[in-house]
């Protein structure tokens, strides 16, 4: 009876610490990791954001770009870190869905490590070609494919990645022969489809409208489930008579798994607040990105399921990257 009151009394003084501790955070600055490189989508998308963050919880939100891996390397330090809310993760379908369904080797698990903070941004991806193909919609992309041995080339971040996932997706909804090319990173995929000696490529629709405004490339197909604002002429794959596809990526906050419930309440409270300024909207509509209208809960959820749906991607294409 004497040890079970010792166990009772010390598990009320741990509790009391730990609301102790949860009351007074944040006591010093917060580290924000981005597991890409500055400047991208992703990095903005951090940035948007951070300052405003900070002001709410009292203490600065410093970005820390910890890239490598197609964002495994930053995702799996964020994994490991104390559960204290001073290290979180600029999370996204690639570390957090794509990197364990085409390896078993991640040091983490995408859902499991992390606590969900909430959703950021949705961003489809795009379906673009080279203009030097007499082909305006996909229907007459589809044709031009079987008319060639091998069907089109189409260019990928590498293998394993989000967008060749979605390649994958488009190729077993449409039956369209296809030859995936894996690159290091979409630049030097948009290069060589600018160049002529790419047919396709799949990217995010943020970091593909400018070379679609100028002409260097053409859009055929948005690989979302609506059209994003971005590029209101540019149809779903759905609306051109094909099986619908979605391919979109997603952007959220998280932190360790095993983060206090009121670290995590104030947390999400100051980014919900975060999101809502016009600006921060403004500028990520800009990208083409559309801020998430997912509660905390609901885009939990969602992470898990979309997990689920990349796995299942990953297995049905056989895609590994572990071969």
């Amino acid at each position: 009876m004497r040890n079970m009151t010792k166990k009772v009394a010390v598990a009320a003084l741990a509790f009391a610490c730990s609301a102790a501790f949860a009351s007074a955070w944040p006591t010093r600055a917060i580290t924000l990791v981005v597991p890409f490189a500055p400047g991208g989508n992703i990095d903005f998308t951090a940035r948007a954001i951070s300052d405003l963050i900070g002001k709410s919880l009292g203490q600065p939100v410093i970005v820390e770009n910890r890239p490598g891996a197609g964002g495994v390397i930053g995702a799996a330090y964020v994994a490991r870190a104390k559960p204290d809310g001073y290290t979180l993760l600029l999370g996204n379908s690639g570390p957090n869905a794509v990197a364990n369904a085409v390896s078993k080797k991640v040091p983490y698990d995408g859902v499991k490590s992390f606590t969900v903070i909430g959703g950021i941004t949705t961003n489809p991806a795009v379906l673009t070609i080279s203009t030097h193909i007499p082909a305006s919609n996909f229907a007459q992309f589809n044709a031009y494919a079987r008319g060639r041995a091998g069907g089109a080339s189409v260019g990928t971040a590498g293998n394993g990645s989000f967008t060749h996932l979605a390649i994958e997706l488009v190729r077993a909804a449409t039956a369209t022969p296809i030859t995936v090319i894996p690159y290091k990173g979409t630049g030097p995929a948009a290069a060589d489809l600018m160049g002529h000696t790419l047919d396709a490529m799949v990217d995010q629709i943020t970091t593909a409208a400018p070379l679609i405004r100028d002409g260097r490339v053409k859009a055929i197909a948005q690989l979302g489930p609506v059209r994003s604002p971005l590029m209101p002429d540019v149809p779903t794959l759905a609306e051109q008579g094909f099986p619908a596809v979605d391919a979109t990526l997603y952007t959220g906050l998280f932190a360790p798994a095993g983060l206090p419930p009121a670290i995590l309440d104030k947390l999400s409270s100051a980014l919900t607040a975060a999101l809502k300024d016009p600006k921060v909207q403004q500028r990520y509509r800009e990208m083409g990105a559309e801020p998430t209208a997912l509660t905390r809960v609901e885009f939990e959820a969602y992470v898990a399921a979309e997990a689920k749906r990349w796995a299942n991607a990953a297995q049905t294409s056989k895609v590994s990257i572990d071969d």
